[in-house]
This record gives C-alpha cells, structure tokens and sequence, in this order.
C-alpha cells in the first residue's frame, strides 16, 4: 500500500505552527512584509549573480530594455 506525502511543505507546515493562534493585523502585515522583502532580497541576490556570470555591462541592460523578447500570441477569430 502507498502512503500519502503530507500536502504542505516544509514552511507551510512552520507557518500553519506560527499563526496557530490569533496574531494582529498589524502583526500579520508585518510578517508579510518582512516575507516580501526577504524573497526580493534573495531574487536581487540571484539576478546579480546571474549578471556576473554573463559579464553583463550597463550598455547590456539599455540594450535589452529596448528589446522586444515576447512571442506575439495567436489571435482567435470570435
């Protein structure tokens, strides 16, 4: 027989064990702006990982500003 895995993860399960009583609305805006800028820290430490890699410039990022990278979507006939 096949046992289930829990359907949360690992921070669900921490966060469900954080907020298992009643928090303020301040308190609870806070903890998500806290959440907010730690995984905008992360993703900036990443992208800036990525740009030293490529060697990336200045002139690089003017130049894929003005680039156009999306596909362009089919159109449906209604």
């Amino acid at each position: 027989m096949q046992t289930l895995k829990t359907p949360f993860t690992n921070a669900q399960l921490e966060l469900l064990k954080l907020f298992s009583r009643n928090i303020s609305e301040e308190d609870l805006l806070e903890i998500k702006k806290q959440l907010a800028q730690y995984f905008a820290k992360k993703t900036i430490e990443e992208a800036d990982k990525v740009w030293e890699e490529k060697g990336w410039t200045n002139k690089d990022a003017q130049r894929m500003l003005k680039k156009h990278l999306r596909k362009p979507t089919k159109r449906i006939n209604a």
